[in-house]
């Protein structure tokens, strides 16, 4: 008889269920959620363990590789699907919800999530922590802007982040109301924008010194941030058979809604990482509109964009993109302008 344990977990505690291969409940007990906890009461539990398994969340990865450790065979199952199969359940607690992950691990109707290595997740750290930083300066200098409206002071459309504060301060210290106010801000505003410096210069650093990341910068309109955001991502290019299912993890194929007589393909599914996809789309945006070095990729993007307009034409090329960045990768080839239109 083989054993399956089901995890519901949230951020101080878990529900722990226990059942057998027939979906008899063999156990139920409420557990702190720290890896030593789970992992005596698994052990202590008469039976061996067959599997352990959970939905992917922020504690998955602390659990995965810590259960692992301990020795236990860990699932982390796709939280989409494990969402789908408890909306069946009339109830929500959970203990409920622990029963249904232990029924669903049990079954075998799950897809496995991979568990990014520690390296993956310092870089995906490190370009998290720099979007945040720029985000703020961004809010910072719009709040800046809409204050100084009031008192009829209107800065130009277009000013750049290195010189915001040159421009503002001096208008800012004619006026002893508006020095009083705001000069705070402007200072909270400079101390971040620096900060982010430090850290863009961080992670251009780290595309530098990382062999894949120097690679993919040789395609056109791709850089440090898309490369290294790409690689993060992706973390292990084995994990995709083919290199086409990369552009649907991300998103970034049409939805299908196909029964009987009804087959309406849709917009792009928007799955997976927000962050790949929106980088990819930027990358791609560069590619046909700013760079200047000429590719296969390059024309047949430019000629989408004559029949299916700009969104469109973007939206592939990114597509094709995330299939030829994977390519390079796992076949360790350079970019070949002239050989692009048959990687996707």
């Amino acid at each position: 008889m083989e054993y399956f344990a089901g995890l519901d977990v949230s951020l101080r505690s878990c529900a722990l269920c226990i059942v057998d291969s027939k979906g008899k409940v063999m156990l139920e007990r409420d557990l702190l959620c720290e890896v030593g906890d789970i992992a005596e009461c698994l052990t202590d539990f008469a039976y061996p363990i067959e599997r352990v398994g959970f939905e992917a969340g922020t504690m998955s990865q602390h659990l995965f590789f810590g259960l692992t450790n301990e020795g236990f065979d860990v699932v982390c199952m796709e939280a989409r699907q494990v969402n789908a199969a408890l909306s069946a359940m009339r109830n929500k607690t959970d203990k409920n919800d622990a029963r249904g992950i232990a029924q669903i691990l049990r079954t075998g109707w799950f897809s496995p999530v991979h568990m990014k290595s520690r390296k993956a997740h310092g870089y995906r750290a490190l370009l998290s922590t720099r979007k945040a930083l720029l985000n703020k300066t961004i809010d910072l200098a719009n709040e800046v802007r809409g204050l100084l409206k009031i008192f009829g002071i209107r800065l130009p459309k277009t000013v750049k982040h290195g010189s915001f504060d040159g421009v503002v301060r001096p208008m800012i210290e004619m006026d002893d109301v508006l020095a009083h106010a705001m000069l705070p801000l402007l200072d909270a505003r400079l101390v971040l924008y620096q900060h982010f410096l430090e850290l863009d210069r961080r992670v251009k650093r780290a595309a530098s010194h990382d062999e894949v990341c120097m690679r993919m910068m040789t395609v056109p309109g791709v850089g440090p941030i898309a490369a290294l955001t790409f690689k993060a991502a992706v973390d292990d290019p084995d994990r995709f058979k083919r290199s086409r299912t990369v552009a649907a993890h991300f998103g970034l194929t049409p939805r299908r809604f196909q029964s009987g007589e009804h087959d309406n393909p849709g917009r792009i599914s928007k799955a997976g990482d927000r962050d790949v996809r929106a980088t990819l789309y930027a990358a791609a945006n560069a590619l046909l509109m700013r760079t200047m070095a000429g590719s296969q990729i390059k024309t047949w993007g430019t000629r989408l964009m004559r029949t299916k307009g700009r969104r469109r034409a973007v939206v592939a090329v990114a597509r094709k993109l995330a299939v030829l960045l994977h390519r390079m990768w796992a076949d360790g080839t350079e970019f070949r302008p002239e050989m692009v239109e048959g990687t996707a």
